[in-house]
């Protein structure tokens, strides 16, 4: 008797294939860690990929210097369990210049993020960086390509993209083009959950309710995380029990109130919620040409 195997195991061998699809073509590949939940689960299908090896490349954190001091913590902790290099960079000019989320509104991304991965990729010549985005997390995500080709500057042209017909990908690059491949592509955040929960994978306490001191600002709520937060006059950090439903910089990323105490409460508060994942992403709020389509045409993760 087969045993029929579960959407779970569907996505999880559909991952393990398109990555060790990219390595047949692959020079020097990397996979971009930014510690989120989709990126735990991405490192975990890379190790289950290329068993009992170590994953045949290095993990890259493209460091903003804001993120969750609990995020760092996790970040160092599961790159010595892999026994994969982590690379870790920073832009200079960025960090030179003092950019900070507080002064310097969309530019903080642009040069932290936009700019920092593409010095981090020219400067270490990597030809193919996987990524953990996800087709149902946002519209201009929905319509990228697993296999989505940049230009030598990096940059994304939506209308020419490569069909992906059955499974088939094909991977070869023009001179100077680079890669970015995004393995689970295909899964959604209840399926993230699900896989997360089934495999006992190890992931940020955020994700979890706890009490966390917060400010109410602009509609959502922000953690104050270390005391570089600047608080307006009349602002005074409140205990609430809150946890975060995605991770990114701390002063950019808002938190849910909930009691979600466990892998089992959180995927069942995700079962009711009727709200995106990414509502709290202050970065996909920003307005006229700063929006995520444009900023993944200029090079954005």
């Amino acid at each position: 008797m087969t045993d029929t195997l579960t959407h779970l195991d569907r996505l999880e061998a559909e991952s393990i294939h398109i990555m060790r699809e990219v390595m047949a073509d692959a020079a020097k590949p990397v996979m971009l860690y930014s510690v989120g939940k989709d990126s735990a689960v991405m490192l975990h299908l890379a190790r289950k990929a290329f068993y009992p090896s170590p994953p045949p490349f290095p993990l890259l954190h493209v460091d903003t210097t804001w993120k969750f001091r609990a995020m760092y913590e996790l970040r160092d902790r599961m790159a010595a369990e892999s026994g994969m290099e982590l690379i870790v960079h920073q832009n200079p000019e960025a960090k030179a210049r003092g950019i900070n989320p507080f002064d310097h509104g969309p530019l903080h991304t642009d040069m932290w993020k936009t700019e920092g991965l593409k010095q981090a990729l020219d400067l270490h010549g990597f030809d193919v960086a996987f990524g953990g985005a996800r087709r149902d997390e946002e519209k201009s995500r929905a319509k990228e390509r697993i296999f989505s080709f940049r230009t030598a500057s990096h940059g994304w042209d939506p209308k020419k993209q490569r069909p992906e017909l059955w499974n088939l990908y094909n991977a070869r690059k023009a001179k100077g083009e680079s890669i970015r491949v995004f393995p689970i592509s295909n899964w959604t955040e209840l399926d993230i959950w699900q896989y997360i929960a089934r495999e006992n994978i190890p992931i940020v306490p955020l994700y979890f309710a706890a009490p966390r001191p917060t400010v109410e600002r602009d509609g959502l709520l922000l953690m104050v995380d270390d005391d570089r937060f600047p608080l307006r006059p009349g602002e005074v950090p409140t205990l609430r029990s809150v946890r975060f439903r995605t991770l990114g910089c701390y002063p950019l990323t808002g938190a849910v109130e909930s009691e979600a105490k466990t892998l089992s409460e959180v995927i069942q508060e995700m079962l009711l919620t009727t709200t995106s994942e990414r509502q709290g992403r202050i970065i996909d709020k920003d307005s006229g040409d700063a929006s995520m389509e444009k900023k993944k045409q200029e090079g954005y993760f």
